[in-house]
């Protein structure tokens, strides 16, 4: 059983993301546009479970499960589309996780969602705060059941990342 773990903000994580992230770019070669550190390790001063979220963009999604055998190689399982059209999501670890790497295609809006939600939690400090709170406490009261701990913080995260995408378009239009 997965243990939920929040721990403060460590400076090594962009480290380890940018070490996964090259291995990552090897992997899916051409089809690969950009690779970016997403989640609450790429915040800095966020508190987070320690577990790295890697977003590469590819140009076409189809791609990606040709390459299924070669994350396998890596160490990671993957989950298919694992409740997100068209999204392909894989970790690595199974007790004990060190990344997910969740694969969109350009033009998809779960990457404009992700860097959305990313960019506003580093502008605004009192909602990366609130949301730091939010963590805790969650995974205080749900140590051993990571689907709580997901299914407390979903109307949090969900009305954050509405609020974060109107003010992303906008500072992009700037």
């Amino acid at each position: 059983m997965r243990r939920v773990e929040v721990v403060p903000y460590d400076s090594a994580w962009s480290a380890r993301f940018e070490e996964e992230a090259e291995k990552l770019k090897r992997l899916f070669g051409g089809t690969v546009v950009e690779v970016h550190h997403i989640g609450s390790t790429s915040v800095p001063g966020l508190e987070a479970k320690p577990i790295i979220d890697i977003m590469p963009v590819v140009q076409e999604i189809e791609q990606v499960d040709e390459l299924v055998g070669h994350m396998e190689a890596l160490g990671y399982r993957s989950f298919g589309e694992h409740g997100i059209p068209r999204r392909r999501f894989f970790a690595k670890g199974d007790e004990v996780r060190t990344f997910h790497v969740h694969v969109f295609e350009a033009g998809d809006e779960g990457v404009n969602r992700h860097l959305a939600f990313r960019e506003y939690l580093k502008a605004f400090p009192d909602v990366r705060a609130e949301y730091g709170d939010l963590k805790r406490t969650l995974a205080e009261q749900h140590p051993s059941d990571i689907e709580s701990y997901i299914q407390g913080k979903q109307e949090w995260v969900s009305e954050t990342e509405r609020v974060a995408t109107i003010w992303y378009v906008a500072e992009q239009t700037k």
